[in-house]
């Protein structure tokens, strides 16, 4: 069984830029990690998943993010990330955060985008708590964690899924920032690497995201997996 079990969202127009938060993720891991997407269409598929299309969904596990403690059973402790993400940290440095009182962790951002646009020309929405919900440490057993069933996740807001007013506030570990770092938005660090970088506005598999910080390393790790890759 796995140290650490990780859902990264999964969206048909992105596969490679999953396959690099895969890679850069167990690259730097020291404990066992489960790596698994979330493809909305096997949820669909399955008949769990029946939300209405969502026209302001910017990709395909907008809402499907939250099956991730149905996905492992509401068991145990289970992270969920975008797949725009580039890692350089260890993921077991993660289960230090692992509190049995808290929900969910995450990196509690005060986040105002500056542009009203993002990737491949998707509308940006401001909201509170943005971005808290693309990077969550779920505690799976717990009884708020617990109450986001299926039924929940296809009848519930945006809002109340995103800004995880399913939780009690007390029950919202933090995370350091570090480890859902946004490009173009959270300060550099003056030594080494962010844990985690999140290309929120747009990425190198992209070609007019070529000169975000961290490009290169992204784009070594994409040819590592795909030496034909070329940026869309």
């Amino acid at each position: 069984m796995a140290d650490l079990t990780v859902f990264i969202g999964w969206d048909s127009r992105e596969d490679i830029a999953y396959q690099v938060a895969k890679r850069s993720l167990l690259e730097h891991a020291s404990i066992e990690v489960d790596v698994q997407p979330i493809k909305l269409t096997e949820l669909v598929d399955k008949g769990v998943y029946t939300r209405a299309v969502d026209p302001l969904a910017s990709t395909e596990f907008t809402y499907s993010r939250f099956f991730t403690p149905w996905l492992a059973g509401y068991q145990g402790w289970a992270l969920f990330c975008d797949c725009d993400f580039l890692f350089f940290g260890d993921v077991a440095k993660l289960l230090a955060y692992c509190d049995d009182s808290k929900a969910v962790c995450c990196v509690h951002h005060d986040y105002t985008p500056k542009a009203g646009v993002k990737m491949d020309g998707k509308i940006q929405t401001n909201y509170p708590r943005k971005n808290w919900s693309s990077f969550m440490l779920f505690n799976c057993a717990h009884p708020s964690t617990r109450s986001l069933t299926p039924d929940v996740i296809n009848a519930e807001s945006g809002a109340y899924l995103h800004r995880l007013q399913w939780a009690q506030d007390s029950e919202i570990g933090e995370i350091p920032e570090t480890w859902n770092w946004l490009e173009g938005w959270s300060e550099k660090p003056e030594n080494g690497t962010p844990d985690a970088v999140h290309y929120t506005n747009g990425g190198p598999w992209f070609k007019d995201w070529q000169n975000v910080e961290y490009a290169d390393i992204w784009i070594r790790n994409a040819l590592s997996i795909d030496p034909k890759f070329k940026p869309i």
